[in-house]
């Protein structure tokens, strides 16, 4: 697997993305992404953080099945 690009693993931990914590094979994956992936995964993020206290709720009733 090749080493992940760290433009991409910066764009991720900017944000909020909890790079330092992941393996180095997750950082692999995610450091591969195309730049239309990598769009994608900051956009679903965005329209969750948006919902958060929401899906937070969800979280807590469901015992934090969803995620």
């Amino acid at each position: 697997m090749s080493a992940p690009d760290p433009r991409t693993i910066a764009v991720l931990a900017a944000a909020g993305f909890p790079v330092d914590v992941l393996t180095d094979e997750q950082l692999a994956v995610f450091g591969s992404l195309s730049e239309e992936e990598l769009a994608l995964l900051l956009d679903i993020k965005a329209r969750l953080n948006e919902v958060e206290p929401e899906v937070q709720a969800h979280g807590a009733v469901a015992g934090g099945a969803l995620f």
